[in-house]
């Protein structure tokens, strides 16, 4: 059976219980996808391609990953942390360079990487969605796939026409925005347009799948 990684970050990462009602959409990506392909999920909470890499989750994966295994690359949200050295990367340049180690590992073992734009953030300006929610990171992981001709999903487009469709009100379904009292984890509410709620990571799994089914 071949496996599905996934490296990314907290939008695809595995909960602990203290962060529910936190998701991540890799938490549901197995109810949507063939039950021939197993989903291995290595993204972790607070990641970039950098820090992915420097506390060897990379080299985890590539004692594992097979032939004709499958990689899922997702970061660019904790690559913005200009404040944090040891995650930040330049869009133009670290990053890329970062991404070609994550293609290689695959490459290397014969499976097949598949890069993802990240998803949006949910940043209204006037009843908006804002254009760059992530910065250049997106627009810069597409560049790259173009040169280097990688298989890309761009989720950052299909999450970014979703929420800017439903709204600044519906829009918080997506989020983990919850009122105080509604949850043990964060007893005075939260407003967190970065994380999803299981709603979202759901809807965002499943439009992942959809896609996966155009390229496996």
């Amino acid at each position: 059976m071949p496996k599905l990684y996934i490296a990314g970050d907290s939008t695809a990462s595995i909960k602990l219980d203290i962060k529910r009602p936190e998701t991540g959409w890799g938490e549901f990506l197995d109810e949507f996808i063939t039950p021939n392909i197993e989903v291995v999920n290595y993204a972790q909470n607070g990641k970039s391609t950098k820090s992915f890499i420097t506390e060897g989750l990379l080299d985890r994966i590539d004692h594992e990953i097979q032939e004709d295994d499958y990689l899922l690359i997702q970061f660019g949200h904790n690559d913005e942390k200009l404040e944090d050295p040891s995650r930040y990367t330049d869009p133009r340049t670290e990053y890329k360079e970062n991404l070609m180690r994550f293609i290689l590992i695959a490459k290397k073992h014969q499976a097949i990487p598949i890069l993802l734009t990240s998803i949006t953030r949910r940043k209204f300006k006037d009843e908006k969605l804002e254009k760059h929610t992530v910065g250049e990171y997106p627009t810069q992981m597409k560049e790259f796939a173009r040169e280097h001709q990688i298989l890309l999903m761009d989720t950052y487009k299909i999450t970014h026409q979703i929420i800017s469709d439903a709204g600044v009100e519906y829009s918080k379904k997506f989020y983990l925005h919850l009122k105080p009292g509604e949850s043990i984890n964060y007893p005075d509410g939260i407003t967190d347009d970065t994380h999803l709620s299981p709603f979202g990571a759901r809807m965002i799994a499943s439009l992942i799948a959809v896609e996966l089914k155009k390229i496996i």
